[in-house]
């Protein structure tokens, strides 16, 4: 008899998640695209309202997938005070270490938790608007894309903010100071960058970029109160790789969080001290992830004021929402399917069979692009790598 853990590795189980998955992505992007032409010029709170619960229903499927499917525990440090202020009820400025496949996940997990799914969103690079189901759910959403030049991205900036922070629940906004995502190669031009400028070299870091943080600065400021400085890491030890593919084989990989709450006003108005500001944060990130790697613990070494975990439970919402959108997804598939075949409709068949095909050969391409190997090579080459 195949056992569970046999049966999470199917790729039939695969493609029904992958047909969900892609779906629902559809539905809730024509939904989103419903609500800009009829909506929004006419009711912007009730708008953004609504674009909060159709981006949650989309989002916390992958939270499905890693809390139920996966059996992922997330530990989560974050002094006592903190935590009260921070259970989902302001406006957040998110930093966060970019090492992992699924880091970006992890933060998902734990707004989910939170209450904020629906709410975050990030500054991402323009042409990830254009990837279907979740490009286009992002762009709809409003979402802070840049071109990765400075001249046009402080108005972008300067204006998206504005938007992203008039909606009328709390919103959590992720910036990757890094720029891209950590590799050997973008580690050693981001080593070779601090060496030549006297700069502090980091370990599990890349230099950060501060030119979009300090140009965010003006404007968070009456908006955005704090920033959340999240330090996210997965044990080396864990025989389970923190991927995609991992969670999809029903594997759980176990992330452990420390987040820190910074009132912005503690971060200094003139660009250039902001800039050190940042500058000097991921040195102290650098020491936390440090000591986690060598004794097991962020506190033993780095520093930082040892502070007590807790272990969130899993949200219902997320494992209903799956089923809902399963049974939803499934049904339509197979029924056309069923239907064709007894009504000896070939062309009806092979339409639906190329769909599944398609959804499949999706799922494949969503996986590669979060895998670090296939990764942006931007920072790759020293010489490209800068501060700004």
């Amino acid at each position: 008899m195949i056992t569970l853990e046999e049966l999470k590795k199917l790729r039939l189980i695969h493609l029904c998640i992958a047909i969900t998955f892609f779906t629902s992505g559809l539905t809730v992007n024509f939904a989103q695209l419903l609500l800009h032409i009829f909506l929004k010029p006419f009711n912007k709170q009730l708008f953004r309202k609504l674009m909060y619960y159709l981006c949650y229903s989309f989002y916390c499927q992958l939270v499905f997938v890693a809390d139920w499917y996966a059996g992922c525990t997330m530990r989560v440090y974050m002094d006592e005070e903190d935590e009260k202020k921070f259970a989902g009820k302001e406006n957040v400025l998110l930093i966060m270490n970019h090492q992992y496949e699924i880091d970006w996940l992890a933060g998902w997990m734990i707004s989910d938790k939170m209450g904020v799914l629906g709410n975050c969103k990030a500054y991402a690079k323009k042409a990830i608007r254009y990837v279907p189901c979740m490009g286009w759910a992002w762009w709809l959403a409003e979402f802070v894309f840049l071109n990765r030049d400075y001249d046009k991205d402080k108005e972008i900036i300067a204006k998206q903010l504005k938007i992203v922070f008039s909606y009328p629940d709390p919103t959590w906004l992720l910036l990757n100071a890094e720029g891209t995502r950590f590799t050997p190669s973008k580690h050693e031009a981001s080593v070779k960058f601090a060496q030549e400028r006297g700069m502090t070299v980091l370990k599990h870091h890349l230099i950060p970029r501060t030119k979009g943080f300090t140009t965010s600065l003006p404007t968070l400021r009456g908006i955005c109160p704090v920033v959340y400085d999240i330090n996210m890491v997965f044990k080396r030890e864990d025989k389970t790789p923190p991927t995609m593919l991992s969670l999809l084989n029903g594997k759980p990989v176990d992330p452990y969080l420390l987040m820190r709450r910074i009132p912005l006003e503690q971060i200094p108005e003139d660009e250039k001290e902001a800039a050190a500001w940042l500058q000097k944060l991921f040195v102290e990130k650098d020491r936390i992830i440090d000591s986690f790697h060598e004794t097991g613990s962020f506190f033993k070494t780095s520093g930082i004021k040892e502070v007590p975990f807790k272990i969130y439970d899993r949200r219902l919402s997320s494992l209903l929402n799956f089923v809902g959108w399963s049974t939803y997804s499934l049904s339509c598939i197979f029924y056309y399917l069923i239907s064709s075949l007894l009504a000896a409709n070939w062309i009806g068949l092979i339409t639906a069979l190329s769909v599944l095909g398609i959804f499949y050969w999706l799922m494949g391409l969503a996986i590669n692009k979060t895998q670090i190997s296939k990764g942006s090579s931007y920072g790759s080459n020293s010489k490209k790598v800068s501060t700004n």
